[in-house]
């Protein structure tokens, strides 16, 4: 079972504390088995003949065996927590650090807010019937069983009011569950809605404003609301319709107790063993009754399991290596070699046959219209995902022969939705290379043309960015990634169309900066703009995801017509000669 193959794994490492767990519930299990035989003790030998010295006697012993119980069920608690929080922050990590080494087709499959889901909903879905398991599972059989020996070991007259009312019990208890199964699994799919159109609706809002679409994604929220609220109204129907049951069970047999036992006391049964009779079937109908809302939580534990067991059983399409080779460091050269790309599902592909080399220390630049394919190279380069057929050499290295690190050490990507983490500017900057010093901060920031408004910002390296650097502009979150790059001094920058969101005066500056003060490394610059590359060593024309024409923009201007339609359409002929 998913469920118990999940839990068993990232408990087995705290099998100690388990054990502490069993062993102090077992004590104050035993310890609240006995009291009722000697409260039966204290009724018939001290109260019923009038002797409070035995009373007093036997009240203490009882007062000693109730502090053992509390002890030892605070202790089963306390250690009981313990398990269940550790339990958490492995299996979230063990998530955090799955998905890390996914590739950006994993992460499509599932969905970021899925996989949000499934690290925060799902794992606490889990620990919480860890945490009811260490607190119930281990007390309830030994209650039970123990309940039961004792009652038997009292009046064996009476015992056929177990042996009814516990099959009752669980036969309808385990009715009810088994129609809460389907309503659980429903709900988790909805929340992972939720999420997901939350989600869209926060990091659209602008758009939504601009379109004046609040209207309408706020009934497509309601509906999924809506919906979420009726499945989780109708399981807690389920659930609170299990108490009443149980209680009504547990009432009932207490007055059968008392209406049939009455007829015992009547034939010679003592009176304290009546009542520690009565007292044990509570015991074992409460047993069954905890039982019984630990069975309530483990539908819905086993769903959010096997969804937690989903990501985690899932292999990434980008494998590691088995001793992979380690690249050297220095200028690289890049070589697409007959590459080819089919995104999962799709009938054609998005790159076909794609070969081209990128000389080390030269610039190359890749133009193509929207849906060329141009993205999906990057994505290669950085093996963010794996080619379909052919292969991608890194100085002569395929990148699926090289350590994934050394790599991507080697890379400086800035992507064309540049990323900036909560923090500060500094470190931003220094998230590729954390010991920067503050001269080649400095000397990033210059280049990328972003050191004048970052020194006009309050705190200056030290001013504070928001997630995602919403609390600064689309151009200066763009100068701000490319400076990050540059603070890595890789051998390889790749620009994904990152000069988009520049005006064109920084932009030139920008190119200038980097052809006078980066000169010797290898830069591929994916553009849309013509502008911005027509001072590349090469121009890859890229269209339908082939390779229409390799050159220079002169060479190009004469030999490619495709490429002197996208100049004409951006350029005046004066500008584009």
């Amino acid at each position: 079972m998913t469920l118990i193959r999940l839990i068993a794994k990232y408990l087995r490492p705290h099998w100690h504390l388990l054990a502490a767990v069993v062993v102090f519930q077992a004590i104050q299990t035993v310890a609240s088995l006995y009291l009722p035989t000697l409260t039966a003790d204290i009724i018939d030998r001290g109260v019923a003949v009038g002797d409070t010295g035995y009373v007093m006697r036997m009240g203490g012993i009882m007062l000693i065996f109730s502090g053992v119980q509390i002890a030892a069920q605070v202790a089963a608690v306390f250690f009981g927590s313990i398990v269940a929080m550790r339990f958490g922050r492995d299996s979230r990590a063990a998530i955090f650090n799955h998905v890390g080494d996914f590739s950006a087709r994993e992460v499509a499959d599932f969905g970021t807010p899925s996989l949000i889901t499934r690290t925060t909903n799902d794992i606490q879905q889990v620990q919480t019937l860890v945490q009811m398991s260490t607190t119930f599972l281990i007390s309830a059989p030994i209650m039970a069983v123990g309940g039961v020996i004792m009652a038997l070991r009292l009046d064996m007259k009476l015992s056929w009011i177990i042996a009814i009312a516990v099959p009752i019990l669980l036969v309808g208890v385990s009715l009810i569950i088994s129609r809460m199964v389907p309503l659980f699994q429903r709900q988790q799919r909805l929340v992972d809605s939720v999420n997901r159109i939350l989600r869209e609706q926060l990091t659209g809002m602008r758009v939504l404003r601009a379109f004046v679409r609040e209207p309408y994604e706020e009934k497509r929220f309601d509906e999924t609301n809506h919906e979420l609220t009726d499945i989780s109204t109708r399981a807690g129907r389920l659930f609170a319709l299990m108490f009443p049951f149980v209680l009504l069970a547990l009432n009932v047999s207490s007055v059968a107790v008392i209406w049939f036992g009455a007829f015992r006391v009547r034939d010679g049964l003592e009176v304290g063993t009546l009542f520690a009779f009565l007292s044990y079937i509570v015991q074992i109908l409460m047993a069954v009754m905890m039982t019984t809302m630990l069975t309530a939580i483990v539908p819905r534990a086993a769903v959010s399991a096997e969804r937690v067991t989903e990501v985690l059983d899932t292999t990434t399409s980008v494998p590691d290596t088995v001793g992979a080779a380690i690249s050297s460091r220095g200028p690289a050269t890049l070589a697409f070699d007959h590459v080819t790309y089919r995104y999962p599902g799709a009938e054609d592909p998005v790159l076909r046959d794609v070969s081209f080399t990128i000389p080390a220390g030269s610039t190359t630049a890749i133009i193509g219209s929207t849906g060329a394919g141009k993205s999906t190279i990057v994505n290669l380069i950085a093996r963010l995902m794996d080619a379909t057929e052919g292969s991608i050499r890194v100085d002569g290295q395929d990148v699926r022969a090289l350590e994934p690190e050394s790599l991507w050490a080697r890379i400086g990507l800035v992507p064309q939705k540049p990323l900036l983490f909560s923090g500060t500017v500094r470190s931003n900057l220094q998230y590729g290379n954390a010991s920067a010093s503050e001269d080649e901060i400095s000397a990033a920031l210059e280049i990328a043309q972003a050191d004048g408004f970052v020194a006009q910002m309050d705190g200056g390296l030290d001013a504070p960015i928001n997630q995602g650097g919403t609390n600064v502009s689309g151009g200066q979150r763009q100068r701000l990634a490319i400076a990050r790059a540059l603070v890595k001094h890789p051998d390889l920058y790749v620009f994904d169309d990152s000069f988009s969101a520049l005006d064109t005066r920084t932009d030139a500056a920008l190119r200038a900066a980097l052809i006078e003060r980066v000169p010797g490394v290898t830069k591929l610059i994916v553009a849309q703009r013509v502008a911005t590359i027509t001072d590349a060593d090469q121009i890859i024309v890229l269209d339908d995801g082939k390779v229409l024409a390799i050159g220079t923009h002169e060479h190009l201007l004469a030999t490619s017509q495709t490429y002197a339609e996208i100049v004409s359409s951006q350029l005046q002929a004066s500008e584009a000669n």
